[in-house]
């Protein structure tokens, strides 16, 4: 299996501040994995990295994973100053993962979930907990398990912390994903739904236990927006 390919850029002499990630986005979409979750056939087979300089980076997919996703996250996950991109790759036999990329390639990714038509939904990162390191939070298999994992990035790495049952974010054939990391002035809270779609439920992370809430009733994807915003 090939490895990603990187064009576009020379990295010999590139100073770290040039490396910096300013925009990201998917391109090359494909229809060679079948599982349409996101509410259409396609996929991407590609990520494009837009640096601080204006040089431009693809990493192009072997023919085995897609960018099985909406768009590309930006988010300070090594705590630099700078941004990291944050994907859901996946394998076509062995489902979705949550993947880290920088200027210099993927840096790290949970493992696939282990089988195909197996995805996450992405929630967000941020330090949950409180201990200086930033968490990754996702719903896995949001249709079918509709379980809660938290990640923690550290040593180069995600290490998982904790995994809480009875939550999703995603409705098969939505083209979004609901839900958040919100912060009220008590300390970031994850927003979800509970499992039958009925109440909003804000999750926390202390001494790596998850311990979710019930915040009011869901009704629309604009009750997630109105709790993301801290109006309940």
């Amino acid at each position: 299996m090939r490895a990603l390919w990187v064009v576009l850029l020379i990295f010999a002499g590139l100073p770290l501040s040039a490396q910096t990630v300013t925009m990201a986005h998917y391109s090359e979409p494909t229809d060679r994995y079948d599982h349409g979750i996101l509410g259409d056939a396609l996929e991407w087979g590609a990520l494009v990295l837009t640096l601080r300089n204006g040089s431009i980076i693809t990493f192009r997919l072997p023919e085995s994973r897609v960018f099985e996703d909406l768009e590309p996250r930006l988010a300070d996950v090594d705590g630099d100053g700078s941004p990291e991109v944050i994907v859901i790759e996946t394998d076509i036999s062995r489902g979705a993962s949550l993947a880290i990329y920088d200027a210099k390639g993927k840096r790290t990714a949970t493992p696939y979930i282990g089988r195909s038509h197996r995805w996450l939904a992405p929630l967000g990162a941020a330090d949950l907990d409180g201990d200086g390191a930033i968490e990754l939070a996702y719903i896995d298999r949001p249709h079918l398990a509709k379980t809660l994992r938290v990640w923690r990035y550290q040593g180069g790495k995600l290490n998982p912390v904790a995994e809480l049952a009875g939550l999703t974010n995603h409705q098969i054939g939505q083209n979004f994903i609901l839900g958040g990391i919100r912060d009220c002035g008590q300390g970031p809270e994850i927003v979800t739904v509970n499992a039958n779609w009925s109440r909003l439920m804000a999750t926390t992370l202390t001494n790596a236990t998850l311990t979710a809430r019930d915040i009011g009733a869901y009704r629309t994807p604009s009750s997630i927006d109105a709790a993301l915003s801290c109006a309940n």
